[in-house]
């Protein structure tokens, strides 16, 4: 990364505060210059993340960032939830969302597009493995992926009972 900041150092102090706290660090993402800068931390958990986690890891990654003074300006840190529509950023990722449904651009065109809609099913031998929605089967080499998001699946939210 530019602008002077150690990309992968800062990304390792991060990933290491999050996962301390026992989160999962789900993405780091740095928009902006100067006094726009946003730095923004996305987190998980298997039980959901509340604001007062968000709360807990920003006040940790933010005093531990202050310390180690990795970058030479002035930003702010924001710290969420990936919510509904996450990141697929990790291999492990597609194989723990399986059976969900899933949006995969890719770099480069497959079949004749770079985009594909479908219902994750695992990762086999370096290729998500993604049914679409006409029934096919198509196996996206990772290393072509340009990104990949959750989507959500109305018709299974919808047949859900109310909660309480």
């Amino acid at each position: 990364m530019s602008r002077g900041i150690e990309w992968g150092r800062l990304r390792q102090l991060i990933e290491e505060v999050v996962e301390s706290q026992g989160y999962e660090l789900v993405d780091v993402e740095f928009k902006g210059m100067g006094k726009s800068s946003l730095l923004r931390v996305f987190i998980d958990r298997p039980a959901g993340i509340s604001h007062r986690d968000c709360e807990l890891v920003s006040e940790q990654v933010g005093t531990v960032l202050d310390v180690e003074d990795l970058i030479p300006f002035s930003y702010t840190l924001e710290v969420s939830s990936p919510g509904l529509d996450r990141k697929l950023v990790k291999e492990s990722d597609y194989t723990r969302f399986e059976g969900k449904l899933a949006r995969i651009q890719t770099r480069i065109p497959l079949n004749q597009q770079k985009v594909f809609r479908g219902r994750l099913l695992g990762l086999q031998d370096g290729k998500v493995r993604l049914e679409l929605r006409t029934g096919s089967t198509l196996d996206i080499p990772l290393d072509v992926i340009d990104e990949a998001r959750l989507e959500i699946d109305w018709a299974a939210e919808m047949s859900r009972p109310e909660r309480e």
